[in-house]
């Protein structure tokens, strides 16, 4: 199991890694408190685990019809430009008042998780190529699978909270804002992508 353990490693730091929506709130919540990578991961988890358990039971094919992904796509990429919108709006609070977002860590990572199509997509191919590989160990491979690819979000995620938390005082507040101008583009910029992306598949 050792090998296949290390590929799910490496796959899942790869993915995890990539710059997307819940990597931009995560940068933001950071600013806030060292822990939010970690809410963020947890909240990631409460759609994560489930999806896992779906695919090992065989319905990663209904996350590929053509009908779904467009459903995830349109309502996702709306709901993740909302994320972005209420986080520029919110710059000046954050940076110059004190204040926090209006959506917590957990929210956010479960927000960004659920309604990211292509997150669900890379569950239905590439992950579901990687449990795959467990089946032969049983509900018990499936239970270390899970752990070991939510522990490289979490560790990910954690580490990336701390090191922009422990750093921040550092940045100037011209920076500071600039950094929350920069996630909210980026989550905006995708959740446009996401609903394009999505009109596209039936055209």
């Amino acid at each position: 199991m050792l090998p296949i353990l290390l590929s799910v490693i490496v796959i899942s730091l790869s993915g995890a890694m990539m710059p997307g929506p819940m990597f931009a709130v995560t940068l933001a919540k950071s600013y806030k408190s060292p822990w939010a990578g970690t809410q963020i991961s947890l909240g990631h988890a409460v759609i994560e685990v489930p999806l896992i358990l779906l695919i090992y039971l065989g319905f990663a094919q209904f996350f590929q019809e053509n009908l779904v992904q467009l459903i995830l796509s349109i309502v996702g990429g709306a709901m993740i430009v909302w994320l972005g919108v209420a986080m520029f709006r919110a710059r000046t609070e954050v940076v110059h008042k004190g204040k926090d977002l209006a959506y917590s860590a957990f929210t956010a990572g479960i927000i960004t998780s659920a309604l990211n199509p292509f997150f669900l997509i890379w569950w239905a191919t590439v992950g579901s190529l990687l449990i795959m590989k467990f089946l032969d160990y049983g509900l018990g491979g499936l239970a270390v699978f899970t752990i070991s690819h939510w522990l490289v979000d979490l560790v990910w995620l954690s580490l990336v909270s701390v090191l922009v938390y422990k750093t921040r005082k550092l940045w100037g507040l011209r920076f500071q804002e600039g950094v929350f101008i920069a996630c909210s583009l980026l989550l905006i910029g995708f959740g446009i992508w996401f609903m394009v992306s999505g009109i596209q598949m039936i055209t």
